[in-house]
């Protein structure tokens, strides 16, 4: 009797490790699904006007000569005087830059297209930063007069914009905040928590040709204004709708 219960003990237990090792049923979890998210989405501008304190300049000298020594030489005489008259009006060392030094030939034809010379052009090109724009217009007719022949153009500009910049983001924020109170006011709807915030500065500086005056002697002082420049800020917020 004994044997037998030992037995039918042995078998209980192999069914059981059968059955758990046996095939595994796969669960299924079954996701619900949300309801869309109800957002509104708004676009605001900031921008605050400047006075630029700042300028950018590009002066060069061009010289040409059939000898390439000697147009060296000239361009090399009339850039040191543009240098020492940019330097006389009181421009920091750090603030005057050489950006190109450069010798191409150039052949030379007559009318029947034959090659009789070559000409030397050589060009130095002086990049500077004015912090003085009162004395602007004074020291553009010097270079000029001590041997500058190429001034490409003068570029305005504002040196620190950091607070403007920040007053601009302030403003496009106030702004966007306000078209969202007005839309969701207007169509019953309370306005949420912000989702998503994404902005752009844009504070390009201004441009302003120059050339010199025929008459230079009458007007010793060519007249640059600097006007003004504006920096504006775009921000577009998402909000979430209650």
């Amino acid at each position: 009797m004994e044997t037998k219960h030992f037995f039918l003990i042995i078998v209980l237990v192999l069914g059981v490790a059968l059955t758990a090792c046996g095939p595994s049923t796969p669960s299924t979890i079954t996701i619900q699904p949300q309801p869309p998210q109800r957002l509104i989405t708004v676009t605001g501008t900031g921008m605050i006007t400047l006075t630029p304190d700042i300028a950018y300049i590009s002066i060069g000298v061009h010289t040409q000569n059939a000898s390439a020594k000697d147009a060296v030489s000239e361009n090399n005489t009339q850039a040191q005087a543009v240098m020492a008259t940019i330097k006389g009006f009181g421009v920091a060392e750090k603030d005057i830059q050489t950006t190109n030094f450069s010798i191409s030939p150039q052949q030379q034809y007559d009318t029947n297209g034959k090659v009789i010379g070559i000409l030397y052009n050589v060009d130095n090109t002086i990049y500077l930063t004015m912090r003085d724009l009162t004395k602007l217009g004074d020291l553009l007719d010097a270079t000029v007069s001590s041997g500058a022949n190429n001034i490409n153009s003068i570029q305005f500009d504002v040196a620190d914009k950091t607070d403007a910049l920040s007053q601009a983001r302030l403003a496009a924020v106030t702004d966007a905040h306000k078209q969202a109170d007005e839309l969701t006011k207007a169509t019953n709807v309370s306005l949420g928590d912000v989702q998503t915030i994404s902005y752009y500065d844009s504070t390009a500086p201004i441009n302003v040709q120059y050339a010199k005056a025929a008459t230079l002697n009458e007007a010793p002082s060519v007249p640059i204004s600097a006007g003004s420049m504006q920096i504006s800020t775009t921000v577009t917020i998402v909000y979430g709708l209650k």
